[in-house]
């Protein structure tokens, strides 16, 4: 008799609305790859086609061959590995920090410091004083600007403020009591605890710097420091294709350089998935 009632739980049951949740983000994933595969197939097809082909026709190589061996092409996806790194460890050294020290409740003025810093989010110079600054700091026409103009994200540094707050006091007094030092307590017990949170903030930096198109379209014109996403929008919307040795089609090169584009983050982001989940609730929960 027990085991009958056990079987005819009510959560046992299929409802229609997980019928159609199943159908519907079945659906999406299916809008999702087929674009996507479309575009990898066509990075490997000789010849480039407007139809939907589930593999190519004429298997290549070419178009990545051309991003690794055309100087117009891999200088800048080398600024954009470079760039996307100094910014993020930037980033994270910065709302790290201030997060940190916007926890010290002993702290004089803490309250003032996080107020000025949330009207920094609700309010801005405007673009012509930020382009002077930038200018006056050398950083025109000048790749480091990626790394600086993302270094310092006010929504991350509150989330982070907000997750330091969310690790026990007796942790803090304890390690005082210890003897342990403010910055001590930081490296041995603040940031163990922080893994969650660094990696999805992390993963907010790095994507923000590697995407970043509008920062060289406005303070760069050297071509020599532009970044990979700015390449390959002039590439597909203006037709700036560079020479290269190899006979390749313009569609193959387009579609390669989307794939070389994405490709760092569909492999980095399965590793910090885990990780990213639990940072999404970051300061969510206070308890």
């Amino acid at each position: 008799m027990a085991k009958e009632m056990v079987s005819k739980k009510p959560s046992d049951k299929l409802h229609v609305f997980d019928v159609v949740n199943y159908i519907v983000f079945i659906l999406i994933g299916l809008i999702i790859i087929v674009p996507i595969w479309k575009v990898v197939v066509d990075s490997f097809n000789k010849v480039g086609v407007y139809q939907f082909q589930l593999w190519p026709n004429t298997f290549t190589l070419d178009g990545y061959r051309t991003i690794i061996g055309t100087e117009q092409l891999y200088s800048p996806f080398i600024i954009s590995v470079v760039t996307t790194l100094l910014g993020t460890l930037l980033g994270l050294v910065l709302s790290t920090l201030g997060g940190y020290v916007l926890v010290q409740f002993e702290m004089p003025g803490r309250n003032l410091f996080a107020y000025i810093l949330l009207f920094t989010m609700i309010f801005s110079g405007g673009m012509i004083p930020e382009y002077l600054v930038m200018r006056r700091l050398g950083l025109v026409n000048n790749w480091w600007i990626l790394v600086v103009k993302h270094g310092m994200n006010v929504y991350n540094l509150v989330l982070m403020r907000n997750f330091f707050e969310g690790i026990p006091g007796s942790l803090y007094e304890a390690a005082k009591i210890d003897g342990c030092s403010p910055m001590g307590i930081f490296f041995k017990i603040v940031l163990p605890l922080s893994k969650a949170a660094l990696a999805s903030i992390g993963l907010m930096f790095s994507v923000a710097v590697w995407n970043d198109y509008s920062t060289v379209k406005i303070y760069i014109t050297d071509p020599l420091q532009v970044n990979f996403q700015y390449k390959l929008r002039n590439m597909i919307m203006d037709g700036d294709t560079p020479i290269s040795g190899y006979k390749v089609s313009q569609s193959t090169l387009y579609n390669a350089g989307i794939i070389a584009a994405v490709l760092p983050f569909m492999i980095l982001y399965p590793f910090l998935q885990k990780y990213f989940v639990k940072g999404v609730n970051i300061g969510a929960v206070k308890e």
